[in-house]
């Protein structure tokens, strides 16, 4: 099993230590975490995140991928952050447009998304705040960009759950994740739908704003054939790391 998306660190309104990590992934029985940093290393303190989660990763034994972070108004200095971040074993970006104050289609953000594309780098974007953080945005933004695989984080939990399966349809290159969603209703949809299916959605825990256990649970309940559950659980987002 491999989780998607696991903030790391002392976070606005939670905090999740590695050792806590680890050992809830080793209760869980999942192999591998996609780590991000705290919020404020998201909106400010870029290095001191990458320096946090490529650490981690590090000493993790590869349990541990880590997402990058740069904030886009930086300009030439957040593309130096990611090539720093990538040199010390960063291997997918991730994107908050409301911690980092812009817009997905203001045009800060292409410049690390061509990045992303030439390292082969899955993108990670936060999902469920308006105005900036909307699924169907950031379907357009995979439209523009069909050589990036994007991750839609949340799928737009709560209130934009209703826009996710329309972005899905509209940009091929975007894919789900499952924190937060109940599967008798959001999960079944995606499933359901012919043109999403359980290949284009990612497992995530989304800690520690959520109970990873209930995360699981929900996944395990989904009755869903073995094979498409082994593709949500791991399959699907190990295809796209190194």
């Amino acid at each position: 099993m491999v989780d998607a998306h696991v903030r790391v660190g002392e976070c606005r309104e939670a905090a999740l230590p590695l050792h806590t990590l680890l050992a809830t992934m080793d209760r869980l029985g999942i192999d591998a975490a996609l780590i991000s940093p705290p919020e404020r290393c998201i909106a400010y303190h870029n290095a001191e995140g990458n320096a946090l989660t490529t650490g981690a990763a590090a000493a993790s034994g590869g349990r541990l991928y880590a997402y990058a972070v740069a904030n886009p108004w930086r300009g030439t200095d957040a593309l130096a952050e990611l090539d720093r971040a990538r040199s010390a074993g960063a291997v997918a970006l991730a994107v908050d447009p409301v911690l980092q104050g812009f817009d997905l289609h203001d045009g800060l953000l292409d410049p690390l998304l061509r990045k992303a594309c030439d390292w082969r780098w899955p993108v990670y974007v936060r999902t469920g705040t308006p105005p900036t953080a909307l699924p169907l945005p950031l379907a357009s933004l995979a439209r523009r960009h069909p050589d990036v695989t994007f991750i839609m984080g949340r799928s737009g939990a709560t209130d934009f759950w209703i826009d996710a399966i329309p972005a899905l349809r509209y940009a091929p290159n975007l894919l789900a994740d499952t924190s937060y969603a109940p599967w008798d209703t959001v999960l079944s949809g995606f499933g359901a739908d012919p043109s999403v299916g359980p290949e284009r959605v990612v497992f995530s825990t989304d800690a520690p704003y959520t109970v990873p256990e209930v995360e699981l649970e929900r996944i395990l309940d989904w009755p869903l054939p073995a094979a498409d559950r082994a593709r949500v659980l791991g399959e699907n987002l190990t295809r796209l790391l190194p």
